[in-house]
């Protein structure tokens, strides 16, 4: 059985950011769920440096995810309103459409330091309503979740008929 508990200074951490680097997005992320063992919650603890983003505004169709803001401040994105966030504060983000969408910016000064929480359900649809892009993904329930299965990004307008190619 793995080990059941980790301290965050043991955990491995991995920097997040798209290739090339970015003046919106950078984290490191140390993942916890599945280092411990969780099979049905995932649990990220997350570092976010002044002026950058983890991740892109999204929504999940599936998945509810959960912020606890350990130390920093920023401010979170949530559907059409923005909401300040600091040290102490417990965020929802339940599954569903657009106005679930969601975003932390690091707008503070400092480190904004985090643990990110969420279900496990696979597969996954998720929305990016800033590009216009949807991921469909699905991980293998008994893997290790480091990379799903399948995954597909894309946008609507290049969908193709479900028959296409078929006959």
């Amino acid at each position: 059985m793995t080990h059941p508990i980790l301290n965050i200074a043991d955990a491995q951490g991995v920097t997040i950011e798209p290739e090339g680097g970015s003046d919106k997005f950078r984290s490191v992320m140390k993942r916890l769920g599945p280092v411990i063992g969780a099979k049905q919650l995932g649990c990220s603890y997350m570092e976010v440096p002044p002026g950058k983003r983890a991740f892109p505004f999204h929504n999940h169709h599936a998945n509810e995810e959960m912020f606890i803001v350990l130390d920093g401040s920023g401010e979170i994105r949530i559907g059409d309103a923005t909401h300040p966030i600091c040290a102490g504060d417990v965020i929802a983000c339940p599954a569903g459409g657009p106005e679930t969408a969601h975003q932390i910016i690091n707008s503070g000064t400092g480190t904004l330091k985090y643990y990110s929480v969420s279900t496990m359900q696979t597969p996954e649809a998720a929305e990016y309503p800033d590009s216009g892009k949807f991921a469909a993904i699905s991980y293998d329930p008994e893997g290790d979740r480091k990379s799903p299965a399948l995954r597909f990004d894309g946008r609507l307008e290049s969908a193709v008929d479900y028959w296409e190619g078929e006959t």
